[in-house]
């Protein structure tokens, strides 16, 4: 029997595994400082530049082309882990996240670009400007929020590794489960048009 069900999709930078790795050490310093955060697994964090929700699967392909035509003629990034935030701000912290500096205008227009195109097909636009950042955790409790955050952030000394390449997006698939979420690789287009 074929799934009637429709398909959470984003869509998304990959990280490489030392910036995973690097971040993992982020989160093992501030676990020891920060308490009532339900941490994101490193293995979970992207670079997410378009959710797009529960989509039918037969929209994949125009979603497909739209990002393919828009990374056809578009180079490699060279980003990094930037400083680190929290949404709203440090001091009535929710989301707590590590910014991404570097090629960030060119992304950004990328970005926005495909946004344009994405509407064309029915999906809302973002009302927030875009930030690229990775999220490191949210805070468990709604009626609670992240406090001394910039000590911790001083304690644990943060420091920026070096830039990464980012060679291409990744349209994922993303099945909540008990455990928490797990992320399938629907396509890839790499920045050039080639795979």
């Amino acid at each position: 029997m074929a799934d009637e069900k429709g398909i959470r999709a984003f869509l998304a930078i990959d990280l490489p595994g030392d910036v995973r790795e690097k971040i993992g050490d982020v989160q093992a310093g501030l676990k020891g400082v920060l308490e009532g955060i339900r941490w994101t697994r490193p293995e979970g964090i992207h670079l997410t530049l378009k959710f797009f929700g529960d989509i039918d699967k037969s929209t994949i392909g125009s979603i497909s082309d739209i990002i393919e035509k828009k990374t056809k003629g578009f180079g490699p990034l060279s980003l990094a882990m930037g400083r680190m935030g929290a949404f709203p701000n440090p001091g009535r912290a929710r989301v707590l996240w590590i910014g991404v500096e570097g090629e960030t205008e060119k992304l950004a227009s990328l970005q926005g670009g495909m946004e344009d195109d994405f509407e064309t097909l029915g999906f809302a636009r973002e009302t927030r400007s875009f930030t690229p950042h990775l999220t490191l955790g949210r805070v468990r409790s709604s009626r609670r929020m992240i406090t001394g955050l910039r000590e911790a952030m001083e304690k644990i000394g943060y420091e920026k590794p070096d830039p990464f390449q980012a060679e291409g997006l990744t349209l994922f698939k993303s099945d909540l489960l008990p455990g928490g979420a797990v992320y399938t690789k629907l396509a890839y287009f790499s920045f050039g048009g080639q795979e």
